[in-house]
């Protein structure tokens, strides 16, 4: 069934290249259909892979503990499931700069329902630095952290709406194969 899609999604953007070169199977890289090179190249590679890395990072344990994160999220487990290994698997295309605007959708995705996770609770945008906060009142799993907030996930947003406007840069897989 996923296959026939892939292939229908496939055929469309041929078909829509010859009439519509903005449409064209490069469009699966980024908006901006131009790959720079040197220091902006550099800054897209850094940007990429940080960020890549970071989601796998973030991915790894909610795969590992699916279970125990869907549950104290109280969402159901597949849409946990989903989330985490989109992480996972955008993580690795976004390092690698292999089909970079549709490696960006599912963890913008992700990042938005977790910005709406922290509003629905009531989540500040930016936490009170925790040294701030009177004994007690905020202990993490391991002593005093960082109290929970919606500015990590914003973040992720802004970052990742960037590598899909600018796309992946030339030291790229999408560079070598969709670049001009």
């Amino acid at each position: 069934m996923i296959y026939k899609f892939a292939i229908g999604v496939a055929i469309a953007l041929y078909l829509a290249s010859f009439d519509f070169p903005q449409l064209g199977p490069y469009l699966l890289s980024s908006i901006y259909h131009v790959y720079p090179d040197g220091f902006p190249g550099l800054a897209l590679l850094l940007l990429r892979v940080s960020v890549g890395g970071l989601f796998l990072l973030h991915g790894y344990p909610k795969a590992k503990h699916l279970r125990q994160w869907a549950e104290s999220l109280k969402m159901p487990v597949f849409l946990c499931f989903l989330s985490a290994w989109s992480m996972l698997g955008s993580g690795i295309f976004l390092i690698l700069g292999f089909l970079t605007l549709l490696a960006t959708f599912p963890l913008l995705a992700s990042m938005l329902m977790a910005i709406l996770l922290h509003l629905s609770e009531g989540k500040p945008f930016v936490a009170k630095d925790p040294y701030l906060i009177p004994e007690g009142q905020y202990k993490g799993p391991l002593g005093k952290g960082e109290p929970p907030s919606w500015e990590k996930a914003f973040m992720y947003c802004v970052m990742l709406i960037v590598i899909a406007m600018v796309g992946p840069g030339a030291y790229s897989l999408d560079a070598l194969i969709f670049g001009r």
